[in-house]
């Protein structure tokens, strides 16, 4: 298993990590069940540390991709957002980690924190977007941007060639 099968397999879980998190947390805020709150708290937490062993891979993956030619600049276009999405992911892991202690203290503020880090949650969530599509681009072509001018393109040749047949 070298580099960039690691990194595709660690990936994944920040990103659907946060989607599981972001519902258990707004379930438990809802019922007033610090279970799942804290439940929550450590889905985010191993998103982080999910998110940063992804991160340890990328520069492997990086020169793996780079010699099968694919273009520094989209990589280094998802290595700026995915940094940016770590930022968030490090402030989300410690905010649960001391929603965690707020938590079992039974401290008066729990409840604010659970309310941060939901929001800081589903920020992240929005940014995972751009991430994982980011990432996507570097090696599945069709679902970059210009992706769809290409198809048009090869489109209109194949009607062309075949209206000239007829």
């Amino acid at each position: 298993m070298n580099q960039a099968h690691l990194h595709m397999v660690f990936n994944h879980f920040p990103i659907i990590g946060l989607f599981f998190g972001i519902g258990i947390l707004a379930y438990g805020i809802i019922k007033k069940q610090t279970i799942l709150v804290n439940t929550a708290y450590v889905i985010f937490i191993v998103c982080m540390i999910m998110a940063k062993a992804t991160m340890m891979t990328g520069e492997g993956a990086e020169e793996i991709v780079e010699e099968l030619g694919i273009s520094h600049d989209i990589i280094h276009e998802h290595e700026e957002i995915a940094e940016t999405f770590m930022k968030i992911l490090y402030a989300l892991g410690i905010l649960s980690i001391l929603g965690l202690v707020a938590n079992v203290k039974k401290h008066a503020k729990a409840a604010i924190v659970s309310y941060v880090v939901l929001v800081l949650a589903i920020g992240a969530a929005v940014l995972s977007k751009s991430v994982g599509t980011s990432g996507g681009e570097i090696r599945h072509t069709e679902i970059r941007a210009n992706a769809n001018v290409g198809n048009a393109s090869e489109t209109n040749s194949e009607q062309e060639s075949h209206d000239d047949d007829h």
